[in-house]
């Protein structure tokens, strides 16, 4: 009897792994799951090397503005590239020029995007980091603009990852996680003592550079990469049509995190790095479940609603419904495991049993959002795989309004704790939000 449930389990699998969508998200996801465990350790490393001192706090202040131009402008021309991409490989296969025009722009924004972020970083700094040592100041110079030409590999890597994500090479677009964390640890590891406070930055570029030439030859080689004559067709007019709303999306959604970061920077010294650690388990759970469902789902939702738009809707129900009862047992069991986990993970060296706690709290605070974001950013990939840009814009203008009138308030009452209860609050609500529309739209067309 045993053994029949064991043939028909294992049958079961066998069967849902050759289903490409399934065995494209497994491959993903262990990847993913793997990338964070190093990730992890990482961190463990930076932790036992600066605790929550000057070092990390300026560290997130050099990378955030690079960082924020990249999920703004970059990703979301990436974001529209991949649906426009497979409409134009189905419709007219005229990849050559389709890849020329978003090559053309990635590059273009890229370059744009280094030289307004070099002459405006001193107001930048003067706004999110006020009444800082002037130490302090240099050190965050220092390491923006180690960082900054990142932006330009960002880019072309985001194109990349895209063409080989519509080949199903989901192994090499995920594979290249590895190589930045791999650097990083080598260079705490092997060249702190020389590097000092510039070890990460350091690290960061080179780690940037290394894993842009593996997605480079590794297009090449797969043959990912088809350039051509600059020719603009519907598609990708449309692509460009659909690019302010997308952008001004993702520029608002982005904001949210600088918001939090800029009332973060006003309160005492290793709040900066506090929220950033008390992220990371959280994101941790984010990044396997979005990277394994999200990056396949793009696509593959992409391919559905040009063939059939009532069944993508129904897909797109049955998956939320999945993950969000999943995750949210998984986010009750990280709450009340949480101060046992950054203890065995970061207390040592300079980092404190009193570290310990205000991370954890922060980290079981933020934890709650977990089931609620992941469905939102699902949602996001099937919005822009039909191309509603223009409704995730104005959610993300009143997220933003919302999420600063709710740093004010409970920033004053709990300190670097409002901060994260502010962000719980907002992912809450603006999931329910793209759920109503989602649904709302799916109820139309079934007039």
């Amino acid at each position: 009897m045993l053994i029949t449930q064991l043939k028909n389990i294992l049958g079961k699998a066998n069967n849902t792994m050759r289903n490409p969508v399934m065995k494209s998200m497994a491959i993903v996801a262990v990847l993913t799951f793997i990338i964070k465990i190093v990730a992890f350790y990482k961190e463990t490393i930076v932790a036992g090397s600066f605790g929550l001192n000057e070092v990390i706090d300026t560290f997130i202040i050099a990378s955030l503005l690079p960082t924020f131009i990249n999920s703004v402008f970059i990703s979301s021309l990436t974001n529209l590239f991949i649906p426009n991409y497979i409409t134009e490989l189905k419709n007219g296969d005229n990849k050559s020029s389709f890849q020329s025009v978003v090559f053309t722009m990635t590059i273009g924004v890229s370059l744009l995007s280094i030289l307004i972020t070099f002459f405006s970083f001193d107001f930048f700094l003067d706004i999110v980091y006020p009444n800082q040592p002037e130490a302090n100041y240099q050190l965050v110079k220092s390491q923006f603009y180690i960082i900054l030409p990142c932006l330009f590999f960002w880019g072309i890597e985001s194109v990349l990852t895209g063409l080989l994500e519509v080949d199903n090479r989901f192994f090499i677009s995920t594979i290249v996680g590895l190589l930045p964390l791999f650097t990083t640890i080598l260079f705490l590891l092997h060249l702190l003592e020389i590097l000092g406070p510039m070890v990460l930055a350091y690290g960061t570029l080179t780690g940037t550079i290394i894993s842009f030439t593996f997605l480079l030859f590794y297009s090449i080689k797969l043959k990912a990469i088809s350039l051509g004559k600059l020719i603009l067709n519907s598609n990708s007019r449309l692509m460009i049509q659909q690019l302010p709303p997308k952008i001004t999306s993702g520029f608002l959604s982005a904001m949210n995190n600088f918001i939090d970061q800029f009332f973060a920077g006003q309160l005492i010294v290793g709040s900066l790095a506090a929220l950033s650690y008390a992220n990371r388990i959280p994101a941790f759970g984010v990044s396997i479940v979005i990277m394994s469902l999200g990056n396949v789902l793009l696509p593959h939702f992409s391919r559905m609603v040009n063939e059939d738009l009532k069944i993508a809707y129904q897909y797109l129900f049955k998956i939320l419904k999945w993950i969000f009862g999943t995750v949210l047992i998984a986010s009750i069991i990280g709450i009340l495991l949480s101060d046992w986990v950054i203890q065995l993970w970061l207390e040592r060296n300079q980092f404190t049993h009193n570290d310990t706690i205000k991370v954890s709290t922060i980290q079981q605070i933020l934890l709650l959002n977990v089931p609620f974001y992941l469905c939102t950013l699902i949602i996001v990939k099937f919005l822009t795989s039909i191309n509603k840009n223009s409704f995730m814009a104005w959610i993300s203008l009143v997220n933003l309004i919302v999420n600063i009138i709710l740093n004010t308030i409970l920033i004053k009452h709990y300190g670097v704790f409002g901060l994260a209860m502010s962000t719980s609050l907002v992912f809450i609500i603006s999931s329910c939000f793209y759920f109503g529309y989602t649904y709302k739209l799916y109820k139309k067309l079934n007039l």
